[in-house]
């Protein structure tokens, strides 16, 4: 199994970016697909979720309003469309799959499958 993160870069403050996460291995909507992010000197946060069951969607209030997490099974794909980036969205993101129970759809160690991290990079 394979997650292939893309997307990252420099953005001025209010811009957008949008990432992308190509499976291979699995097929993405049978599986918990999310985003994390990891700041310099901070611990890795969860950013958004898409469900494998019935692809209900999860946010962090921090990005909730401004990110919206996608699948698109026929590319076999989870995207994750970010605006009005604020310094703060600075960080690592990493792309990670599986299967948690409902409750534990924001816990890092539920998901058994990781991509590689990309940079992004908010400019003030």
């Amino acid at each position: 199994v394979q997650l292939q993160a893309s997307g990252g870069g420099l953005v001025q403050a209010g811009g957008s970016l949008r990432l992308s996460c190509a499976a291979s291995g699995l097929t993405i909507s049978t599986v918990t697909a999310a985003w994390f992010r990891q700041a310099p000197g901070k611990e890795r946060e969860f950013v958004a979720a898409v469900r494998w069951s019935g692809g209900s969607t999860y946010y962090a209030d921090s990005v909730k309003g401004r990110f919206t997490i996608s699948r698109d099974n026929a590319k076999n794909t989870v995207d994750l469309q970010m605006n009005s980036l604020k310094p703060e969205d600075t960080a690592v993101y990493s792309c990670a799959a599986g299967r948690p129970i409902l409750s534990a759809t924001r816990s890092a160690s539920m998901y058994g499958y990781w991509g590689q991290g990309t940079q992004v990079t908010v400019s003030s």
